[in-house]
């Protein structure tokens, strides 16, 4: 079983937000196979799909971004899944818009969505997936940058990102090898 959890904030308020790109890929990748998202007890919306005889569950956490752990500890707790089976999908402002980035560890590097899974698995060993959405432009404060929608012309970009998102996460399914995965997307438009 794989737990694929895309990072955002619940509401129809900050839907379109740089903030939510996890929940813009979740949704993609639900569409493309056929899955539907449904609330369940766990403070979050789950999706569930087989690929070769394995279950794939898609979660995005209802819990606002700074608390996903609460919902998303939980859920790996039960459902059995280790942290070696759980990929997570969020924002950057480090890349640039629609760059992404696979990695398997690290720290929270000032993600508080992050953080709060950290606190709650224990653990910084789980894969990710860091979509770029840039920094502020301007006088903008990170709050605002992350809470507001794409410009213009960074809508193609963070189209293509959630398009290379997918993409990675449909090798990482079908492989089952995220260092292969890495290998793979990381490498392009490098």
């Amino acid at each position: 079983m794989k737990m694929i959890v895309g990072l955002g904030n619940p509401g129809k308020k900050y839907e379109s937000t740089k903030h939510n790109v996890g929940f813009m890929v979740l949704d993609q990748l639900a569409k493309e196979n056929q899955a539907t998202f449904k609330k369940n007890t766990f403070e979050a919306e789950v999706a569930e799909f087989f690929h070769n005889g394995e279950k794939v569950l898609l979660v995005k956490p209802q819990t606002y971004m700074n608390d996903s752990g609460r919902s998303v500890g939980p859920l790996m707790t039960y459902f059995g899944i280790y942290p070696e089976e759980l990929v997570v999908v969020y924002d950057d402002l480090d890349l640039v818009v629609g760059k992404i980035r696979l990695r398997q560890k690290g720290s929270a590097g000032g993600h508080n969505g992050i953080k709060s899974l950290i606190s709650h698995l224990g653990t910084q060993t789980f894969d990710r997936i860091k979509v770029g959405i840039g920094r502020p432009k301007g006088r903008q404060t990170v709050i605002d940058h992350v809470l507001s929608g794409f410009d213009k012309e960074d809508r193609p970009l963070i189209l293509q990102g959630i398009d290379a998102s997918v993409d990675a996460l449909t090798h990482y399914i079908d492989q089952g090898d995220f260092m292969a995965s890495m290998n793979r997307f990381n490498k392009k438009g490098e």
